[in-house]
């Protein structure tokens, strides 16, 4: 299992302004890892998978992926999904980190294969917390290798 600070965070979020917001509150949260940011589930398997414009990288062997659902291209169930078929990413852990609350939405993700669901509050001071809270999550967290 690799260190917290060994592990690379992989954010799939398509809102710039959601973007910023979770990076600052990860970084007040004391997380200093380095974070890739991915516009849409497309790009975040083109990195995970190492195709498309990552085809021939090499990426970290310790991954976390916070990722959205609502994106355009491919939503976050079809990386999930995708995701889990892989034998190298299928041990990658996946936070989802939507405005979804709707249950039905929820167990489908677990369904699927993700570690734990974060609903994105609406009130701005809420939603730093939450994600402050997310990182001392992060922070004791084990990571296996997924290379």
């Amino acid at each position: 299992m690799a260190e917290v600070g060994s592990v690379t965070i992989v954010m799939v979020e398509d809102e710039d302004a959601h973007a910023t917001l979770i990076e600052r509150n990860l970084r007040r949260g004391g997380i200093t890892n380095p974070i890739v940011r991915l516009n849409n589930g497309r790009e975040a398997l083109d990195y995970l998978l190492g195709r498309g414009a990552h085809a021939g990288q090499r990426r970290p062997a310790h991954l976390l992926v916070l990722l959205d659902l609502n994106m355009p291209e491919v939503d976050g169930y079809q990386v999930i999904k995708e995701m889990k078929e892989d034998e190298e990413c299928r041990v990658i852990p996946i936070i989802i980190l939507t405005t979804t609350d709707d249950p039905q939405e929820i167990q489908r993700c677990y369904d699927l294969g993700c570690n734990n669901f974060v609903t994105k509050p609406v009130n701005p001071q809420e939603f730093a917390k939450a994600i402050q809270n997310m990182g001392l999550l992060i922070d004791i967290m084990s990571f296996p290798c997924c290379t």
